[in-house]
């Protein structure tokens, strides 16, 4: 079964990734970072478990592969 990761642990590689909390709106919490040159918005949902496909959609948003956001755990 593959790790499953909180998003308390996903924010805290987005920032250390360059990724800066922008606001948050119910659960929801949005990211914003510059990555390869493109300004990138990221929204990750504030659950202590992200699910397999939303932490997919997350690094797409981020422009991160996972094992980029497992060297900034």
């Amino acid at each position: 079964m593959p790790k499953l990761y909180s998003a308390k642990e996903i924010i805290k590689s987005l920032r250390k990734a360059g990724f800066e909390i922008v606001s948050q709106k119910g659960s929801h919490i949005k990211l914003r970072g510059v990555k390869a040159g493109k300004l990138q918005t990221v929204i990750v949902p504030n659950h202590k478990e992200i699910a397999k496909g939303t932490l997919s959609s997350i690094l797409n948003q981020a422009n991160l592969t996972k094992n980029e956001l497992e060297e900034y755990l």
